[in-house]
């Protein structure tokens, strides 16, 4: 169950997001290939500031073989360069769509493709087929809303790598209430609020009776720990990953907790939750004990 999305929001270059999560999946595979995506960044000074905030870290592991690669985005983009973009983005180990103007990203991500393509839809395509063969892709800030199943922001469209669930970013317990308010307005979604600095990494895949499942591990990162950035780091001050129920019910995750879904249309989604140290699985809508103690007891059983 290794994830294909890992969607969160961090103020800096974290550890256990970045080098935990993103960098040692890079050196893991093959190619070591990475490609960074500022492109929901509006100027093009705002897209050259995003990709200086990785770069350096990304130096880091030059020497261990990590290959960083990225591309701003240009209105006069031409034809060969369009498909050399989605050639990256097909092919490279990790990828990941940074942050800015959720709107302006997908326009941009759009044209692109359609400028390779011809087809705007290409971009889209090409992600499912990442996550189908078992890539990660990552997003921070628009890029995290871009991943997810719709924008909380009322940017449009979206992505939807991650299946009904919506997420908003640099969330403190003072956005409970707006948090409340996506939760009825998309009752079928899970709705988290990420803290700086935490996130979800999330696979899915098929049952054997055909119904999809989805697995969510909670990633709580405490390990920037400049005197100066403090106020913006909020799992350093206890704030956890928020869930908010369309009744106005809550849950709290930690870092290492689960959520396992499994999608039934006919019979409605069955959702469990477990944390590290727990001996059993509880029933989201119920909030009780369960007899399931893993997750492949669950998949196999629903």
């Amino acid at each position: 169950m290794r994830a294909t999305e890992l969607v969160y929001s961090s103020h800096d270059r974290c550890e256990v997001i970045h080098r935990d999560w993103i960098v040692q999946r890079i050196l893991e595979s093959e190619k070591k290939t990475v490609l960074y995506l500022p492109m929901s960044s509006v100027s093009k000074g705002d897209q050259e500031y995003s990709w200086g905030t990785f770069s350096w870290y990304f130096d880091r592991f030059r020497p261990m073989g990590l290959v960083p690669r990225h591309q701003l985005y240009d209105s006069e983009m031409s034809v060969a360069d369009a498909k050399v973009l989605l050639e990256w983005l097909a092919q490279s180990d990790v990828v990941i769509l940074g942050g800015g103007e959720t709107k302006t990203g997908m326009l941009r991500y759009q044209a692109v493709a359609e400028r390779a393509t011809g087809n705007p839809g290409a971009f889209c395509q090409i992600l499912k087929q990442r996550q189908a063969n078992g890539l990660l892709t990552a997003g921070f800030s628009a890029g995290a809303v871009q991943l997810c199943q719709h924008s909380f922001d009322d940017a449009g469209a979206v992505f939807g790598l991650v299946r009904n669930v919506i997420t908003t970013l640099h969330y403190e317990p003072a956005g409970a209430k707006f948090l409340q308010g996506i939760a009825q307005r998309y009752p079928d979604c899970l709705v988290f609020g990420l803290p700086n600095d935490s996130g979800i990494a999330v696979s899915q895949g098929t049952t054997k009776g055909g119904k999809v499942w989805q697995h969510i591990e909670f990633v709580a990162d405490y390990s920037w720990d400049k005197p100066e950035d403090q106020w913006h780091i909020k799992t350093r001050q206890g704030v956890k990953v928020e869930h908010r129920y369309a009744d106005g019910r809550s849950w709290s995750f930690n870092g290492g907790d689960v959520l396992v879904r499994v999608f039934d249309p006919k019979r409605g989604d069955s959702t469990y939750i477990k944390w590290p140290d727990g001996p059993v699985f509880c029933d989201r809508n119920t909030q009780g004990e369960t007899p399931y103690r893993s997750v492949e007891e669950i998949i196999e059983k629903n």
